[in-house]
């Protein structure tokens, strides 16, 4: 199993579990995480706080994989989410990301995504 292939086994843990100390654990010690907004997470505290604000935006999610590759020390992974807001709402959106691979961990996380998703949750 590739370095990719255990990220998206466990984030798909986590978000099943609400807890990702199993995804947390993949990250190397410097890990450096971002996303849509202007902050960068740094350290396996960072990934950690990283994580656990993601899942907390959900009552529930589940993200499926739909293509992915790891060549040169990177995995890209492109997805699809779905799941309820925590005030109820649905939502679906989706993605991609990115891991750099150091020694066989994440040594960097980065992940672009539809975030009008959030703003304008799917109505039926």
């Amino acid at each position: 199993m590739t370095t990719t292939e255990e990220f998206m086994s466990a984030l798909q843990n986590a978000e099943s579990s609400k807890d990702p100390s199993g995804l947390v654990a993949l990250h190397a010690g410097d890990v450096t995480l971002s996303n849509l907004t202007s902050k960068t997470w740094k350290g396996t505290e960072g990934a950690q706080e990283f994580w656990e604000r993601y899942l907390g935006d959900f009552e529930t999610i589940h993200s499926e994989f739909t293509h992915h590759h790891e060549s040169g020390g990177q995995g890209v992974m492109e997805w699809n989410a779905k799941g309820k807001l925590k005030n109820g709402d649905d939502i679906e959106y989706r993605g991609v990301s990115i891991i750099e691979i150091k020694d066989g961990k994440v040594g960097a996380f980065r992940t672009y995504y539809d975030s009008a998703a959030f703003v304008n949750p799917a109505q039926d």
